[in-house]
C-alpha cells in the first residue's frame, strides 16, 4: 500500500527521439512526409494531452467545402476569365477589337451590326428554370450557381443572332456566394465571346474609394457598361467612366413607386428626374465619342411614355437604356420617342418576356427563348427603320 502523500512512480516512456522515429515510419507508410510529421510532433511535445489531441485533430481534419472553393475553384476559374476581361472589345465578326475602346461607340457599332437595338435581361431565378436544369438541392449554393449559369449560357446562345446586348442582373448570381460570382464572370465572358455588349446591372451608388472599387470590379469582370445610382452626383458617377467604360445612371425608372420621388417638383420648376437628366447631360459632354454619343447613359423606363420626349430633349447625346418593355407593360409605341433620327440612341431591354416565354407544349426551352428574342427584335426594328 502506498504511503499517504507520496506520488505514484512515473511510468517509463520512450524518448522523443524513439517516438519520432516510430511516427516517421508510420508517416512514410501512409504517404506523409516524415520530416513534417516529426516537426509537428516536436511542436506539440510538452503540451497538455488535451491540447496535443486537439492539434492532431485539426491537422487531420478534412478540408471543408468553403476552403475548397478558395483553394481549388477560384484558382481554376479566375485565370480563365481575367485574360478575356482585360480588353473592352472582343475579336469576332460582330464586335471587332478595332472598332473603339469607347463604350458608347462600341454599343452603337454593335446595334448597327446586329440590326437590332434590343437588349435581353438575364435575371435567372432558380424556381423558374427549365426542369432539366433545376438543382437537386435549392439550398445548395454550388448547385444553384451551376444551374443559373447553364441557363444563362443557353439564353446567350439563343439570343445572340438577334440581340445587341445582354443586361446581366448581378444580384441573381451574387446571392450564391463565391460560386455565384464565378458563374457571373463566366457568363460575362461567354456573352463577350458571342459578340454581345455586356451591361452589368448592379446599380451601385457610392463615392471615393468605394465607387472606384465597385467600378474596378465591373471592369475586371469584363462588363462594357454598368448601371449606377446618380443620387450622389458627379462623385458617384465619374469613377464608372474610367478607361472608356460606360454607365447608365438611373434617371426615370419604370417601377411605379419611383414616382414618389422622381416626379417631385423642385423650386426651379423642374422635377427630380429632370434635374438628374440635366446632370447626366452635362457630365456626359466630357465623354462624347466618335458616334456622337456619350459613355454616360440614362435609364429611362418604357412605362413613362408621357415624359420620354421631354427627357430626350434634355439629353440629346445620351444613350438611353429602356427597361419595362414586355412583362412590365411597355410597348414599341411607348419607346419610339427614345430614339433620335428614328433609329439611334436607345437600347430597349426585355427580360421576363424573353427568357421565360410562354412556350407551346414540347418546344425546347432554348428554341422558345430564341423565338421570343426574334419577335422582340422585330417589334423594335419595325419602329426604327
Amino acid at each position: 500500500m502506498q504511503a499517504a502523500g507520496r506520488c505514484a512512480p512515473m511510468r517509463s516512456s520512450p524518448s522523443a527521439t524513439t517516438r519520432c522515429a516510430s511516427v516517421s515510419a508510420m508517416a512514410t507508410t501512409r504517404g506523409s512526409t516524415p520530416g513534417s510529421t516529426c516537426a509537428s510532433l516536436a511542436k506539440n511535445m510538452g503540451k497538455p494531452r488535451r491540447i496535443r489531441d486537439r492539434a492532431r485533430f485539426v491537422q487531420s481534419r478534412p478540408m471543408q467545402p468553403v476552403t475548397q472553393v478558395f483553394t481549388q475553384v477560384i484558382p481554376q476559374v479566375i485565370p480563365q476569365v481575367i485574360p478575356q476581361a482585360n480588353t473592352i472589345a472582343v475579336e469576332n465578326p460582330l464586335t471587332e477589337s478595332n472598332v473603339s475602346t469607347h463604350a458608347g461607340d462600341l454599343l452603337v457599332a454593335r446595334i448597327e451590326r446586329a440590326g437590332s437595338a434590343t437588349c435581353v435581361g438575364l435575371d435567372p431565378v432558380v424556381d423558374r428554370l427549365p426542369s432539366e436544369l433545376a438543382p437537386n438541392d435549392a439550398f445548395d449554393n454550388a448547385q444553384c450557381a451551376r444551374a443559373i449559369e447553364r441557363f444563362s449560357l443557353g439564353v446567350i446562345e439563343s439570343v445572340a443572332a438577334d440581340t445587341a446586348a445582354v443586361k446581366i442582373q448581378a444580384a441573381c448570381y451574387e446571392r450564391y456566394g463565391v460560386e455565384g460570382y464565378a458563374a457571373l464572370w463566366r457568363v460575362i465572358s461567354d456573352a463577350r465571346a458571342s459578340g454581345l455588349v455586356v451591361v452589368l446591372d448592379f446599380k451601385r451608388g457610392d463615392i471615393g474609394i468605394s465607387a472606384e472599387h465597385y467600378a474596378a470590379s465591373a471592369r475586371n469582370a469584363g462588363a462594357h457598361w454598368t448601371t449606377i445610382n446618380a443620387y450622389l452626383g458627379a462623385d458617384g458617377i465619374t469613377p464608372f467612366l474610367a478607361e472608356g467604360r460606360g454607365a447608365f445612371a438611373l434617371v426615370r425608372t419604370s417601377n411605379p413607386s419611383g414616382d414618389a420621388l422622381q416626379t417631385l417638383a423642385l423650386a426651379d420648376g423642374r422635377s427630380v428626374a429632370e434635374a438628374v437628366a440635366d446632370i447626366v447631360a452635362r457630365l456626359g459632354e466630357q465623354t462624347i465619342g466618335a458616334s456622337g454619343f456619350s459613355s454616360l447613359g440614362a435609364v429611362v423606363g418604357a412605362t413613362k411614355r408621357a415624359e420620354i420626349a421631354s427627357l430626350r430633349a434634355r439629353m440629346p447625346r445620351t444613350m438611353f437604356l429602356v427597361p419595362g418593355y414586355g412583362a412590365q407593360g411597355g410597348t414599341a409605341d411607348d419607346v419610339r420617342a427614345c430614339f433620335i433620327h428614328g433609329h439611334q440612341g436607345a437600347l430597349i431591354t426585355a427580360s421576363r418576356s424573353v427568357i421565360y416565354p410562354k412556350a407551346t407544349l414540347g418546344t425546347p426551352w432554348k428554341t422558345a427563348i430564341g423565338d421570343a428574342a426574334r419577335v422582340f427584335a422585330d417589334e423594335i426594328r419595325a419602329i426604327t427603320r
